[in-house]
């Protein structure tokens, strides 16, 4: 016997029916509808039992119980099939009938159930995942750690620098620009114009930062815009560089720059200080360079004088603003949350 008994009005089914006519709907929808106008008995309609429907439609009528779907969870955790580079919903419905799991399972009841759990075996994120159990890592990351939780003194800034190479695009056709109900529109085609480097030096504690353009990202790049750092605190002591530890950002590239004496006296004016490798998230400027990509440069611009304007116009308004980074984590926080990348001991 069948639990539901469907039947529709004429307007009921006009709707339904649009929606699997007009394939602008989510694929779920349109199962759901095709469900309900072949179950539909109004006007002597010969209907289809659940298990026919179910059939037709590739769905299942079986409801995930916790031991299947704790079955999926570890499926879908685990190495995909060889030749396959990812589990797929289909993947992992095929795959759990072949286990004999479930006689029958559809990729929407795998959908639903994995919906829950949050878990997308088919993606993947690019993360930089640190090695365990590191004494050079957590040196490195310490140290950095201690640096930002410098109280302000004005005699020894802190200052975090970053840089990031950005495409010269220009558009190949004119885009559409937003009016009431449409949304703007821009070409998938582009003409690549090139590259640029856009330098970021930002002292979070003062809400103040320092950028630069340039054509390409060189040693002697990186060494001429460490002079401006240090043209741009006429009175500090000495300034606290936090960087990435790329070959570029070294003292070296200070003397391939300039005469001995200049490179000498421009190196004393700072406390280069690294962030371990596979540590780039300890770089606060990092973040002020997303927060510019996403604020500025988020766009085609197919020009580096453009590209200045632009980066110029933002940093004036981020400054009027005084905009700082609120850091929290602290060497406590790092030993707890962290803890994989400590050496340990025994007692």
């Amino acid at each position: 016997m069948e639990k539901y008994i469907v039947t529709l009005t004429v307007e009921e089914r006009e709707q339904l029916e649009a929606i699997v006519s007009k394939g602008s709907h989510q694929s779920s929808k349109v199962i759901n509808a095709l469900i309900l106008l072949n179950c539909d008995i109004s006007s002597g309609r010969m209907r289809r039992t659940g298990q026919e429907v179910a059939a037709v439609l590739h769905v299942s009528e079986r409801k995930i119980d916790g031991e299947l779907e704790a079955r999926l969870i570890a499926l879908s955790c685990s190495e995909p099939p060889e030749g396959q580079a990812n589990w797929s919903l289909r993947l992992l419905a095929q795959r759990a009938v072949e286990l004999e799991y479930v006689d029958s399972l559809s990729h929407e009841t795998v959908r639903r159930a994995l919906k829950k759990t949050k878990l997308k075996p088919w993606r993947k994120i690019g993360w930089i995942i640190p090695p365990q159990a590191n004494a050079e890592f957590v040196a490195a990351m310490e140290n950095v750690l201690d640096i930002y939780h410098r109280p302000y003194d004005a005699a020894r800034p802190v200052v975090c620098m970053d840089e990031t190479p950005r495409q010269l695009i220009r558009q190949t056709r004119e885009p559409i620009k937003a009016a009431p109900g449409r949304l703007a529109r821009e070409d998938y085609e582009y003409e690549r114009c090139g590259v640029c480097n856009v330098f970021m030096a930002s002292e979070p504690l003062a809400g103040r930062r320092l950028t630069k353009v340039t054509e390409s990202r060189t040693k002697v790049q990186w060494a001429r815009f460490v002079q401006e750092i240090a043209q741009a605190y006429p009175d500090a002591q000495r300034i606290t560089l936090v960087m990435d530890n790329l070959n570029t950002h070294t003292a070296a590239a200070l003397y391939e720059t300039f005469p001995a004496p200049q490179a000498k006296a421009l190196w004393d004016r700072f406390e280069f200080i690294y962030t371990p490798k596979h540590g780039s998230w300890l770089n606060m400027a990092e973040i002020e360079l997303n927060v510019m990509i996403k604020q500025c440069l988020d766009r085609r611009i197919d020009n580096i004088d453009t590209v200045r304007r632009e980066v110029s116009a933002w940093q004036v308004r981020r400054d009027q603003l005084k905009a700082r980074i609120n850091w929290q984590f602290t060497t406590g926080d790092a030993r707890i949350k962290l803890s994989r990348l400590y050496p340990t001991f025994e007692a």
